[in-house]
């Protein structure tokens, strides 16, 4: 079983315990890191985590990764309501593919309603806080183990 997860972060995300903790908890980003890696570890999977704030830059991520990813977690945070860059690189991966949102994007404001890249995903988790990244990596180790 292949077993390479690389976890994207989106814009302001580096921000997390700093920002609107109604929303998105008072974990800081290298906390949920830590708790990333620790979960990958368990399950003996190799963890790439990363965060940009930079459209581009995370066009360029998904492109490298179709080298040596089998499967990617996204949470591509405002650029999910907001970039056809990001959905078409997504959609070229064609592997599995997690999205993930710590709040519930649906009971936000209507623009954060329209996801664009929920239609080349394989899944998506959202609204259940900070333990949706492990859900995600839990979730992404028995699509690799079931060769999805």
């Amino acid at each position: 079983m292949s077993n390479n997860i690389l976890i994207i972060n989106g814009p302001n995300l580096n921000l997390l315990g700093e920002r609107e903790q109604s929303q998105y908890g008072s974990i800081t980003y290298e906390d949920l890191k830590k708790n990333c890696l620790k979960k990958s570890d368990e399950l003996n999977i190799n963890l790439e985590f990363t965060q940009s704030n930079v459209e581009g830059e995370i066009v360029n991520i998904i492109q490298n990764a179709r080298k040596n990813i089998d499967g990617i977690i996204i949470n591509a945070a405002g650029f999910t309501h907001t970039s056809v860059a990001i959905r078409d690189a997504l959609s070229i991966f064609k592997k599995p593919i997690i999205e993930l949102h710590i709040s519930n994007i649906y009971k936000r404001e209507e623009f954060r309603k329209k996801s664009l890249i929920s239609d080349v995903v394989t899944g998506g988790i959202f609204g259940i806080g900070s333990n949706g990244y492990i859900l995600a990596i839990i979730a992404m180790h028995e699509l690799l183990k079931n060769g999805n």
